[in-house]
């Protein structure tokens, strides 16, 4: 029996022999079965592609040339280009000088005689005496001396009532003036000062809505400087913050003046905003 065990068929192979009495269906001896195909197919194809990617270029060179037009060749022979013999330039012919000019003949002096045209003499006209020497005497046509007769005798002065009459010049003094002959201004004018007041004025602590009216008086000093403001209208709150924006105007006025003196006098700004 043990020999019978030893004995193998010559014909089977090496694979065969492994997987004799085995699981021939297991991918192991599917695989080695058919490795030396794939093995030789590889090898084929390999050949084949290395082969074809080697050769690429030269059959590509091999259509250009066969693709290529015949060329034409041209015969270019060299030609020797002797150095040209500078042009020596022909001395120019020197014009001839131009003939001396003709000597002018010497002219004889001759003096231009004019004889003046006969004019008629400018008529002298005497200037008139002035009026003082017109108040002294008789005026005529022709001068003449003799005794001075004055031609205007001037009235006689009134009688005097022995009074003096002398313009009344009004003292100047630190009272504050209603009425002023030069009224005091704000530089820019009243329109200026109209338009400060509007920017400052304040009207976050006023209620409700309409119209406010109030008056502002104030004494304009002699240095411009404001005093004395006090407002006047139905509405309290309305009249302390429109006096508080007076105060804070620091702007100094030109004052008003009596005689061409600055005084002290009053100025009357009437006020009327809108609230909504």
């Amino acid at each position: 029996m043990a020999d019978e065990n030893l004995k193998y068929d010559a014909n089977l192979t090496l694979d065969e022999i492994v997987f004799e009495h085995r699981n021939k269906e297991y991918g192991a001896y599917d695989l080695r079965h058919t490795y030396p195909k794939m093995l030789t197919k590889s090898f084929l194809i390999g050949t084949a592609v290395f082969l074809v990617v080697s050769l690429s270029p030269f059959i590509y060179m091999k259509i250009q040339q066969m693709n290529e037009k015949d060329k034409t060749e041209v015969d270019a022979k060299l030609v020797e280009i002797l150095d040209e013999q500078p042009i020596i330039e022909q001395p120019k012919e020197e014009e001839p000088p131009p003939p001396p000019p003709p000597k002018e003949e010497e002219k004889q002096e001759v003096i231009q005689n004019v004889v003046p045209e006969p004019k008629r003499a400018p008529k002298i006209e005497t200037p008139p005496p002035p009026i003082t020497k017109q108040l002294e005497t008789t005026t005529g046509l022709q001068n003449q001396e003799g005794v001075r007769t004055p031609a205007y005798t001037p009235p006689p002065p009134p009688p005097s009532t022995g009074k003096s009459t002398t313009a009344e010049v009004k003292p100047v003094t630190n009272e504050v003036y209603e009425s002023v002959d030069q009224s005091a201004e704000f530089p820019g004018g009243i329109n200026s000062f109209r338009s400060k007041f509007t920017n400052n004025f304040d009207s976050g602590s006023l209620e409700g809505e309409g119209t406010l009216k109030t008056e502002v008086t104030f004494v304009v000093e002699k240095d411009g400087s404001l005093t004395q403001v006090k407002a006047s209208g139905p509405n309290s709150d309305f009249n302390r913050e429109a006096e508080a924006t007076v105060k804070g105007i620091k702007t100094k006025w030109t004052p008003g003046k009596v005689n061409g003196q600055p005084v002290r006098s009053r100025f009357r700004f009437p006020i009327t905003m809108n609230f909504q």
